[in-house]
């Protein structure tokens, strides 16, 4: 009880301190803040989901993409709070219909599936806006500075690691892991498979659809091309798989040094920044399958020292 108490205060500590750092940078700093927090909160959102499941989703930036156009369609005629939660709900009722359809595909099924989703709602909104606006983006004109972006992202971010916390310490956390071992067993064990995964995968894409409907002021205008390109599905994706997507901390821990470097290949690289992304993709695969934090422990690990036979416990060995 006392360690959960000091790891509370802790925590509310550290979110107070990174509440209070953007007021020391400026436009660059904050912009670097902004972009980092939002990553974290995608790559601990998709871990919620894909970590204990193994069921590797590339329809992030879908679900991203809808909550960034949710506000630049509405920005003019709704006040931004209830456009969050409109969001919020449109990300909520495509993920039901989305997983009710797909979630009893599994492997690289689900995989494709996933990323051909991504594509199918980039094309119709590409469709719609050409053919029906007549225009290909979107203008956004909301009084909210980088610092209020920063800090709504934090929140959520820090919503998103307490939910990841409470789930593992819960009857739906145990079913997924079991769910992740094998669906044959779970399912005899009298898990319901298909709710678990559908509530998941739900609160998963709610949480992304919000992290894009926070972003979309940052940039002022959006069109299809920026807020439903692919990067976003595969950084959030190498970023919880370098951490470790079955660890509370593995995604936060992936998403900060990657996002660095991302920024700074992409502005030292930018012809062959897509080539860099799948080469580390694949050494992250190879090299530390279950993430850093998993390869941190295994190397902590000794084995127990063996005790001769015939020597009692406690008692030197003379040789």
């Amino acid at each position: 009880m006392f360690r959960t108490v000091l790891a509370v205060l802790f925590f509310v500590g550290a979110l107070a301190a990174l509440a209070w750092v953007p007021t020391q940078f400026g436009a660059y700093g904050v912009g670097l803040l902004l972009g980092l927090t939002g990553y974290v909160t995608l790559a601990s959102a998709w871990a919620l989901f894909s970590g204990p499941t193994r069921y590797v989703s590339l329809a992030t930036v879908a679900f991203f993409g809808i909550g960034a156009y949710t506000v630049a369609v509405l920005s003019e005629t709704l006040p931004y709070p209830v456009i969050l939660l409109v969001a919020a709900a449109i990300g909520l009722c495509v993920a039901l219909v989305v997983g009710l359809a797909t979630l009893r595909l599994a492997g690289v099924y689900f995989v494709i599936f996933t990323f051909g989703l991504a594509e199918l709602v980039r094309q119709l909104v590409t469709w719609y806006e050409v053919n029906v606006t007549g225009t290909l983006g979107r203008y956004i004109f909301l009084p909210i500075s980088g610092e209020q972006i920063y800090w709504q992202l934090l929140a959520l971010a820090a919503v998103t690691i307490g939910i990841g916390w409470a789930i593992g310490r819960s009857r739906i956390g145990l079913a997924l892991k079991v769910i992740g071992d094998d669906e044959v067993v779970a399912a005899h064990a009298g898990i319901n498979i298909a709710r678990v995964k559908l509530t998941l995968f739900a609160v998963s894409a709610t949480i992304i659809t919000l992290v894009g409907a926070i972003q979309a002021p940052r940039w002022t205008y959006v069109e299809p091309s920026i807020v439903f390109n692919q990067t976003i599905s595969f950084l959030t994706l190498i970023m919880a798989l370098l951490g470790g997507a079955n660890r509370l901390w593995g995604p936060l821990l992936g998403a900060i040094p990657l996002f660095l470097l991302f920024e700074w290949l992409s502005a030292n690289f930018p012809n062959h920044y897509s080539i860099i992304l799948g080469l580390l993709f694949i050494a992250i695969v190879f090299v530390m399958p279950q993430g850093v934090l998993a390869m941190v422990e295994k190397l902590w690990k000794r084995p127990a020292r063996s005790v001769p036979e015939n020597v009692p416990v406690g008692k030197e060995v003379v040789q």
